[in-house]
């Protein structure tokens, strides 16, 4: 496979997962499903680090997609925190007009709506789209580039928070951003920083649905080939720790001190190829040290409930190959995930109302980027001594 950005020959493979199910495809018992590679390489000229193409987006973003953004209420605070910082940073108002690609159920937009502020949203997944039309939110079912682009009205800003990773073809797509920008617009992009990734020991983040894994560095080179720069950028929590810049027409805009502060430090570690081939041995040993841990606390007949039916979650379990010998079930908010089974694994997802009910001794914290959130849900196993367990950055006991 060449690089998907560049067109080079891709040589050195970053990550091997074996073979997966699509982590979001959320199966009935016993269904049938498909198994792909989920192979990582970085190439070596632009360092983008990308999955190795198996399937396309069709496949993986279905009409009955169910990753919901609205059942994480930190995840809506920080939507509507920015909403607040962008509409008084560029002084939108009702006659500004504003587009986010991959609006999801409508988490982000309404917050817009509420200032009166036009809003259009695109969104492939039917099913989450249809939850925005709901809400009142203008929301085109379509995969972004640059023919969507071209139907579209110019925009003063356009969004996407965790969707430049999902995007097979980044050139068509950053293309249409060019394409749909007033000249005087600002685009932002928020996504996980590689430089977490590989500190932190994030691989659960890899699944089919990213297609890349990125750095400020890939994203200034993106940008300049389609006639952007990136003119600011910050450092965020979310996510584990994700990179949040801003874009405009190329010139357009001066350039932010903290554009070079962040290369500079992207620099010092990401510029050595070794930090790549070695990431691989440090995820051979949080697998071992959790199947330990499991294997243990089972011998010990101890129950073990995940939390959070996350593609997290489902990268790691079957990555490990954690099936229901080890877990009876897995607890998730979302309703369009209870009465489903995780994929490849088969456990079964439950309300969570069921820890409750069958009090576990140990509840896997499987969206590890919303720990405190859930440790505070679930504040009430303490009357048990249940324990909480985290797997990333290193598996510990809480």
């Amino acid at each position: 496979m060449n690089c998907r950005f560049c067109q080079n020959e891709l040589k050195t493979e970053f990550l091997d997962l074996g073979t997966q199910p699509c982590s979001n495809n959320y199966v009935d018992y016993l269904q049938q499903e498909v198994f792909y590679p989920l192979i990582t390489y970085v190439c070596q000229n632009c360092g983008l680090v990308q999955t190795l193409d198996f399937n396309s987006s069709e496949e993986l973003f279905t009409e009955d997609y169910a990753y919901f953004s609205s059942y994480s209420k930190s995840w809506l605070e920080h939507a509507k925190k920015y909403v607040d910082m962008i509409t008084k940073k560029l002084n939108l108002n009702e006659s500004s007009q504003v587009i986010e690609l991959a609006s999801n159920d409508g988490y982000l937009l309404q917050y817009f709506s509420e200032k009166n502020i036009p809003s259009i949203g695109i969104e492939p997944c039917e099913s989450v789209a249809k939850v925005a039309m709901r809400k009142g939110i203008d929301t085109r079912i379509h995969f972004f580039g640059k023919d969507c682009a071209e139907a579209l009205p110019k925009a003063d800003l356009i969004l996407g928070n965790n969707v430049l990773a999902h995007v097979p073809d980044i050139n068509d797509f950053v293309s249409g951003v060019k394409i749909a920008l007033k000249h005087s617009g600002t685009v932002t992009f928020e996504f996980p920083h590689l430089l977490n990734l590989i500190d932190k020991n994030q691989f659960d983040t890899i699944y089919h649905e990213h297609y890349s894994y990125l750095s400020l560095s890939f994203v200034q080179k993106l940008f300049d080939s389609h006639g952007l720069d990136v003119y600011d950028v910050e450092e965020l929590k979310t996510h584990g720790g994700s990179l949040r810049v801003y874009g405009c027409h190329k010139g357009f805009m001066n350039i932010s001190d903290n554009v070079s502060i962040i290369l500079n430090k992207e620099k010092k570690i990401l510029s050595d190829m070794s930090i790549y081939t070695n990431f691989s041995a440090r995820v051979k040993q949080i697998k071992r040290d959790f199947l330990e841990l499991l294997i243990d606390i089972k011998n010990k007949q101890k129950s073990v409930v995940p939390y959070g039916a996350a593609a997290k979650g489902n990268t790691l379990f079957n990555y490990c190959g954690i099936k229901n010998d080890f877990i009876d079930y897995v607890a998730d908010l979302n309703p369009h995930k209870q009465g489903k089974y995780l994929p490849g694994v088969h456990i079964e997802i439950k309300a969570p109302e069921e820890i409750l009910k069958t009090k576990p001794d140990y509840v896997i914290i499987t969206p590890w980027n919303l720990r405190e959130e859930i440790m505070k849900q679930l504040e009430y196993v303490k009357e048990w001594d249940c324990k909480f367990i985290v797997v990333i950055p290193e598996v510990k006991v809480l």
